[in-house]
């Protein structure tokens, strides 16, 4: 098996690459080269998401890439008529148009070996909708979107799709997007059911069941790891 997991620098990303070590080759991308060499990945690529990909979409075409976790993405809190244009184009690019553009890439490889998996990190925010968020929130509903259709056009090919939405995850960018908000941690802590922030190790397991053939048959699901926040408080 050969993964590639995308913003695995550090957070969430870093977690999910460490942890799929043990079960194939672990490709990792990101803009932080000193952060990716301690991962102890095969091989990285350096590359921005936001802007041109196509190192790395030739990067995942020499890797023969089967297995493809799209994790980075980028949170904004801001009021809608705040938000400047190019930054709604950033967002879009790096949370949704840049995912569907490496599946794109790495699909032609799982269809003719007939096998594959592809997860893809949405949010919470993109199940329920966060105000001030609605640009994040939306790029993220856009990959759920996505999941389900790809899931049906390459169930076929034993491939499966899905997303994984965590809510408030104990991670640097996690404690930055607090920090964004109206809130504090302690606030937020307490609208969560299990009063607790989300492990980025509980996403990175996750993943790896997701991969195992014994979740073959989960494919175009949305499944939310959020402490019970998206049940209700």
């Amino acid at each position: 098996m050969n993964i590639l997991i995308t913003g695995a620098s550090k957070g969430i990303g870093a977690a999910i690459a460490k942890e799929l070590l043990s079960i194939g080759n672990v490709f990792v991308t990101g803009r932080d080269k000193e952060a990716l060499k301690t991962i102890g990945a095969k091989a990285f690529c350096i590359c921005d998401l936001s802007k041109d990909i196509t190192n790395l979409q030739e990067f995942i075409k020499g890797e023969k890439i089967d297995i493809l976790i799209n994790n980075a993405g980028e949170y904004l809190y801001s009021a809608i008529d705040s938000t400047q244009p190019d930054t709604v184009d950033r967002i879009f690019t790096t949370n949704l148009i840049t995912p569907i553009k490496l599946i794109s890439t790495a699909v032609p490889f799982m269809k003719k070996n007939k096998w594959g998996r592809i997860i893809n990190i949405g949010s919470i925010s993109g199940v329920m909708g966060e105000a001030y968020a609605s640009i994040y929130s939306s790029s993220k509903a856009g990959l759920i979107g996505l999941t389900k259709a790809l899931a049906l056009e390459l169930a076929e090919y034993n491939i499966t799709v899905n997303t994984i939405n965590p809510g408030w995850v104990d991670t640097e960018l996690g404690n930055k997007s607090v920090e964004d908000s109206e809130f504090t941690k302690e606030e937020l802590i307490e609208c969560i059911p299990q009063k607790r922030f989300v492990k980025p190790e509980e996403i990175a397991t996750l993943c790896k069941y997701l991969i195992s053939e014994e979740a073959r048959g989960i494919t175009g699901q949305g499944i939310n790891l959020c402490a019970g926040l998206s049940v209700g408080i």
